[in-house]
């Protein structure tokens, strides 16, 4: 990210490793202020130098109790910057101004009730009674002490949202997460925050941060060049094109074929990168080399790595005839990023392996410039509208990097591939037909590793299993099941089992995220 210092106002985020640490500096940027995630260990004197509008405290998965938590320098309270504090970063403030943290009676995870107790610019416009998401095990008390007063409370947790009333100190803070949606006027706190008590402009839009990230680019970049690799997802298209708007020729374009992508996949993006880009594109056919890598592994993590080593080599491969390339460009999103478990505090629990996150080597020969990776899915769309992408590139559905590997649970082999292919390409066609593709955020096949038992005709069949994963959401880090017609789930199953030799079955994923991921593997 560019430096904070310049943007017209910035507020910057000190995040203690919570998994929807980002999904505040979304809901910040929605509210028309640049935001940006800091390490917990920044200093006082370097957050006095972004000149920030405000400073927020995110949550965390840990206890203010645990040897080696995540804590702040408490300076930064004396700062006189507004300063809100979300659940354990509510916990850490308060603690550091003087009042106590306790293990709570009862633990609030969930759907809570909260009533308004004292009126306050922070809860203006939320009715006295509202719905809050809770995901806590301690809580504050002793509020005295600090100089706090109660704000609102639940039924066991009575200072669910607190107000310093030390005027040097403006500090406020909430045990709940307004940043998630399962808190309906969470938005509105935030906004007050921003508006009410830190009065800022709400003047950043995604074209400043275009233009930022074209300066940032070209001066990290110099004279060098960079190597990016496409893949034909939105993601990678959304980088090339910022890319090539901040050093043009300085870009060669790789695409991969792994042998892992989608029907017609090579096709697509040779005629659509060299048409749109006009940029230096190499293609490199690896697939011979990627399946060999995959024979026999069943591990998804050790299928994402192979992918990563084997990704990685193929690039520096290439690069050998790139004259002047220092620099790997990769489309890293930050729900990438938080699943792998590299947040900025250290502490996010890493759900699974992203090949371009976690799996790269430590001998890697490029520097890394992933310039998408502190956006969301819906902010990528926004900026590859700001850079004038088609609407085919940008509205596309995503593909994961380590490609039709984690859609084929269990070994990984060209006929299996091919079966998952044919069976993806019906389903999207049907998707597209039915007018539901951008109505859904990421529709696609699996192959189970599993058979059962059918009849076709007067014969016994034993074969393959076929699931539907068709999802709806806003940023990827929260999904819910999309309800796809019951006649269109029809067709899709009715046409899979016709057309698709070796599958006899199709089933319908009805898993939201949580607890489930988007992909399977």
């Amino acid at each position: 990210m560019p430096p904070p210092g310049t943007h017209d106002q910035v507020v910057p985020i000190l995040d203690f490793g919570s998994q929807t640490a980002q999904l505040i500096a979304r809901r910040v940027r929605d509210a028309g202020v640049y935001s940006i995630l800091v390490r917990p260990s920044i200093t006082p004197e370097e957050l006095r130098a972004m000149n920030p509008a405000a400073i927020i405290l995110s949550g965390g998965p840990a206890s203010v109790f645990e040897p080696g938590a995540p804590d702040f320098n408490p300076q930064i309270l004396d700062l006189g910057v507004p300063i809100l504090g979300i659940c354990y970063g509510m916990q850490l403030a308060a603690r550091h101004m003087g009042a106590a943290v306790t293990p709570a009676s009862h633990r609030e995870f969930g759907r809570a009730s909260l009533s308004i107790l004292n009126d306050d610019p922070l809860l203006r416009s939320v009715p006295d009674r509202t719905t809050v998401w809770m995901s806590h095990g301690d809580q504050v008390s002793g509020l005295e002490a600090a100089s706090l007063v109660p704000l609102a409370a639940t039924s066991t947790c009575p200072f669910a949202a607190v107000r310093s009333n030390d005027p040097q100190r403006p500090f406020v803070g909430v045990q709940f997460h307004p940043e998630v949606t399962h808190t309906p006027h969470g938005a509105d706190i935030l906004r007050n925050f921003l508006y009410e008590i830190a009065k800022c402009r709400g003047t950043w839009r995604m074209a400043d941060f275009a233009a930022e990230q074209t300066i940032a680019i070209r001066v990290r970049v110099g004279g060098d060049r960079v190597i990016c690799g496409l893949s034909g997802g939105v993601d990678s298209a959304v980088t090339a094109a910022l890319l090539h708007r901040a050093i043009a020729d300085q870009l060669t374009c790789v695409f991969v074929d792994n042998g892992l992508l989608r029907k017609n996949e090579r096709t697509l993006v040779e005629s659509t990168f060299r048409d749109h880009f006009r940029a230096d594109l190499r293609v490199v056919d690896a697939s011979r080399d990627f399946h060999s890598d995959l024979a026999g592994v069943l591990d998804p993590q050790e299928k994402r790595r192979r992918i990563g080593a084997r990704f990685i080599k193929v690039f520096s491969d290439a690069a050998t005839g790139v004259k002047g390339a220092r620099f790997l460009a990769q489309g890293t999103l930050y729900p990438d990023v938080i699943e792998s478990g590299h947040g900025h505090a250290g502490h996010s629990a890493g759900i699974k392996l992203h090949h371009n996150v976690g799996g790269l080597p430590k001998d890697l020969p490029f520097e890394l410039i992933e310039p998408l990776r502190e956006l969301f899915k819906d902010e990528v769309r926004k900026l590859g509208e700001v850079l004038g992408l088609p609407d085919q590139m940008v509205w596309r559905h995503p593909f994961p990097g380590p490609g039709l590997a984690v859609r084929v649970l269990g070994e990984v082999t060209p006929e299996r591939l091919d079966i998952v292919r044919e069976c993806d390409e019906i389903l999207l066609e049907e998707i597209i037909a039915a007018d539901l593709y951008r109505k859904t955020s990421q529709v696609f096949a699996v192959l189970l590793p599993v058979q059962s038992v059918g009849v076709m005709g007067d014969g016994r069949t034993y074969e393959h299993v076929a699931a539907i994963r068709a999802v709806e959401t806003q940023d990827f880090m929260s999904a819910d099941w999309s309800r796809i017609p019951y006649a269109v789930l029809e067709r899709v199953s009715s046409r899979i089992i016709n057309e698709v030799r070796g599958v006899n079955r199709v089933v319908y994923d009805i898993s939201s995220k949580p607890p489930a991921t988007i992909e399977w593997e």
